[in-house]
């Protein structure tokens, strides 16, 4: 926009034809890209923003340079992306040498490039934190998804291992169970991936959740018009169920779990009551608190009760993710 202001205004002189074709060669091999090395692209996207930011009259497309150690901490790490950002700085050092003699004593020259440096930090700073919170939310995945099954798969088998003696019949179907449940963690990651590319569907998933789970008998009732919210609004409501039924498991002694949700107008609510005899609220751990975690990035609140059975609320606000 700079660019083509500069030209139309005459403040600059900005070269169409080069400008434009690299701004539109750009899009397209970001768009493409994920097709071929990462090393290729890399090349690639470098030589279309040379031709840009010397097409570009008014020199605010070497903000495009940026994108390089950016794109190179993502396909390289964290060595790489300094050293493209080093490279890309004494590239501009060599340009502004070659076409700009005396830029040296040249305020506008200096402070761009004191600015691009500065700017090299914060791009690498804003990798670093989009790497910790794509780790921090995988890791919240791991616990909440497979954790919930390998829990179930675990209670039934102990449970088999129990009956084997007593009854075979009980025995066979609790390792069937556990058999299922292993299924259902497979199908629980292809879940998460699939959340990336296409709308989550809440209402579907909880249903999973009311199949026969480590002996427990859970009922899932939804209602509301979940179309309103945003997929990872609606996925942390329902990691927040798997948690509820998983902790149900380890702690009600195979009493009944009820999950209720409603999508309203303004707020969701997810409700997860079970009957049994409920845990100390020091007790809590690692689970309620991811879930605690993961509802706040989404503007939420969530509240547990561990008096006569245990009942965990959630409510989230509509359009906060």
């Amino acid at each position: 926009m700079a660019g083509g202001y500069a030209g139309l205004a005459g403040l600059g002189e900005t070269r169409w034809v080069a400008f434009v074709a690299g701004l539109v060669a750009l899009v397209l091999v970001d768009a493409v890209g994920v097709r071929f090395p990462a090393g290729l692209v890399l090349a690639v996207q470098a030589g279309l923003v040379v031709v840009v930011a010397f097409a570009d009259g008014s020199g605010m497309a070497r903000v495009l340079f940026l994108l390089l150690p950016f794109g190179a901490y993502f396909a390289f790490g964290r060595v790489v992306a300094v050293g493209v950002g080093v490279a890309v700085g004494a590239f501009m050092v060599v340009a502004f040498q070659l076409t700009v003699p005396g830029w040296t004593r040249s305020v506008e020259h200096v402070s761009d490039l004191l600015m691009f440096g500065i700017g090299v930090v914060l791009a690498l700073a804003m990798a670093e934190l989009s790497a910790a919170a794509e780790r921090s939310r995988l890791a919240r995945d791991v616990h909440d998804g497979l954790g919930h099954h390998l829990t179930a798969v675990s209670v039934l088998l102990e449970k088999a291992s129990a009956f084997r003696e007593r009854d075979a019949a009980v025995a066979d179907r609790a390792v069937e169970d556990a058999r299922e449940s292993a299924r259902r963690a497979l199908e629980d990651v292809r879940t998460s991936v699939r959340a990336l590319r296409e709308p989550f569907r809440l209402a579907e998933s909880l249903a999973q959740l009311a199949r026969p789970a480590g002996g427990l008998g859970v009922s899932v009732t939804c209602t509301g018009d979940e179309s309103r919210y945003a997929p990872g609004t609606l996925l942390a409501l329902y990691r927040a169920a798997q948690e509820g039924i998983t902790n149900a498991m380890r702690h009600a002694g195979g009493a009944d779990v009820t999950v209720t949700v409603h999508c309203g107008p303004r707020e969701a609510r997810l409700v997860v009551a079970d009957d049994g005899p409920g845990f100390a609220a020091e007790r809590e751990g690692f689970g309620l608190r991811g879930v605690r975690e993961r509802i706040g990035l989404v503007g939420g609140s969530v509240e547990v009760d561990c008096g006569s059975g245990t009942r965990l609320t959630v409510v989230v606000p509509r359009g906060t993710a």
